[in-house]
């Protein structure tokens, strides 16, 4: 078993990495995602990421 980490600040660009990752041949077990946000001076900041656990 394996873990895969992506973590992008827009969800198109993680989108894009987790499908050239997928690509490989890999038996995925689950996969996880998350968004967090936070305020940095007065602009919002996104997190998009996702773990992959795959064999």
């Amino acid at each position: 078993m394996k873990v895969k980490i992506f973590d992008e600040n827009h969800e198109k660009d993680l989108e894009k990495d987790i499908n050239l990752f997928l690509e490989n041949d890999i038996e995925v077990l689950d996969i996880q995602f998350r968004t967090s946000v936070s305020i940095f001076s007065e602009e919002q900041v996104y997190c998009f990421s996702a773990m992959i656990i795959y064999k």
